[in-house]
């Protein structure tokens, strides 16, 4: 990074709020030496974070008091009216007041929504904002979009989903023509409903974009496309589908290898093997996952995330900050929708 950029940490979200948050973000400032952080929380609960940082570290932080947290179970919709004082509020805030230009959380998805496209609004073209996140894939990854923001999707809104997680992939992964293809039942043009019909034709016609069609559930992970493109109902249960599968791959491994004294030597000799593979399907490691649509980067850690994983979500903000990312989507919905 050339530029200065800075990053507003809701630190008080997620299950393990300062603890993980604010270390994390200590280390993500040793790894960017052109980033400063605002961190969002209770200031109690932050300065005893900070004593003894060296002064380059130092000097690039800031605290930004919030006495209230947003809980973990709380309504979205209550949010609006008692959510003011949270630092997830705070936070998003200072996204909008030009103060930094991305907001990282782990706290609850629904309120980050909600806050997100009240404070942030969404850009000019863009109906709804989409959660957007990368599943691995044979060569590497693919973008799939929306995660559960939009559980009913016109064939519009998968229009200009398609435009923004291609935006995405030609930005933070320097894709000059990446392939964009709908999620459906089945690759003929006869399968599937009405809505993702239309979306296909509205995607060929108005998109203007590498477009392949449709893919199943099983193409997911075979690396055939960049962006892959659903309404959040199917999204979310596809995501979640994955990433429990990757944890019964993982548990169902450490079993098998502990079975008898021969099983165990085996494990020692393809420690290499595996560890290269759970760090391939291992879903913290694609922690971050991006509001697109706002005016303004917004970034979803899990709430369970560890310091590395929020550090992965840190990573994700740094990367779509250097590539602007939401004026690319800005300038393609105006040129492609115009």
């Amino acid at each position: 990074m050339s530029s200065y950029y800075t990053v507003a940490v809701d630190v008080m979200g997620g299950d393990f709020g300062p603890r993980v948050t604010i270390p994390a973000t200590l280390l993500a400032l040793k790894r960017y030496p052109h980033l400063s952080v605002k961190l969002v929380g209770h200031s109690k609960a932050i300065t005893p974070y900070l004593t003894g940082l060296s002064s380059d570290v130092a000097c690039r932080v800031d605290v930004e008091h919030a006495p209230d947290t947003i809980s973990m179970s709380e309504k979205p919709s209550r949010t609006l009216r008692s959510g003011k004082d949270s630092s997830m509020y705070k936070a998003l805030s200072l996204v909008s007041e030009n103060e930094a230009q991305a907001c990282v959380s782990a706290g609850n998805t629904g309120a980050l929504m909600v806050l997100g496209r009240y404070i942030l609004r969404t850009l000019p073209g863009i109906d709804r904002p989409a959660i957007i996140s990368s599943v691995p894939t044979t060569s590497g990854h693919c973008y799939l979009l929306d995660l559960g923001a939009n559980v009913d999707c016109t064939a519009e809104h998968l229009l200009q989903f398609a435009i923004m997680g291609s935006v995405m992939a030609e930005a933070v992964d320097g894709n000059q023509a990446p392939k964009v293809a709908l999620l459906n039942i089945g690759e003929e043009e006869v399968k599937g409903n009405e809505q993702v019909k239309l979306a296909s034709r509205l995607i060929e016609e108005k998109g203007g974009l590498n477009y392949i069609g449709y893919v199943e559930g099983d193409d997911l992970y075979k690396g055939g496309a960049d962006v892959i493109v659903c309404d959040g109902f199917v999204g979310n249960i596809a995501l979640k589908s994955s990433e429990g599968l990757a944890r019964l791959i993982g548990q169902e491994f450490q079993s098998c290898f502990k079975k008898n004294l021969y099983r165990r030597l085996l494990a020692i000799l393809a420690k290499p093997v595996l560890n290269e593979l759970k760090k391939q399907i291992d879903p913290s490691r694609r922690n971050g996952a991006s509001l697109l649509g706002l005016q303004g980067i917004v970034i979803k850690s899990h709430g369970s995330a560890n310091e590395q994983c929020f550090g992965f979500a840190l990573d994700q903000a740094v990367a779509e900050m250097a590539q602007n990312v939401p004026s690319k989507i800005s300038h393609e919905i105006e040129h492609k929708l115009a």
